[in-house]
């Protein structure tokens, strides 16, 4: 379970990403895409094109952390993308729903999550 402060800020890339990048890729893809600054503090959310791997970037004042997730099967339930948007601002307990297989538009758990 993933748990930050509830003051953090966290941003989410509506965007998929190439998930082969790593601490430099996504560092660029904050700054480059988001226009945000990585060393705010804030929790910056992406995933791949079939919404089936995670990546959060956090730099936590010492360093830089990337924490991955992959699906054995189903798939995240994301924002759909839009030109107006590139990211969505989410409050740290959304985002634990978010990884935790809970659509937040219905309040309601995907199947591949059900136990």
């Amino acid at each position: 379970m993933l748990a930050f402060p509830a003051a953090v800020r966290i941003y989410v890339a509506v965007q998929p990403v190439d998930m082969r990048k790593q601490f430099n890729g996504l560092w660029s893809a904050v700054t480059e895409r988001l226009e945000e600054d990585p060393r705010s503090g804030a929790v910056f959310c992406f995933i791949n094109k079939d919404h089936s791997r995670l990546k959060l970037l956090y730099w936590d004042g010492t360093g830089v952390w990337v924490l991955a997730k992959r699906l054995e099967k189903g798939r995240f339930s994301w924002p759909s993308p839009s030109e107006a948007r590139q990211k969505l601002s989410l409050a740290p307990e959304a985002l634990a729903l978010l990884v935790g297989g809970v659509e937040l538009k219905h309040g309601s758990l995907k199947a591949w999550y059900e136990r």
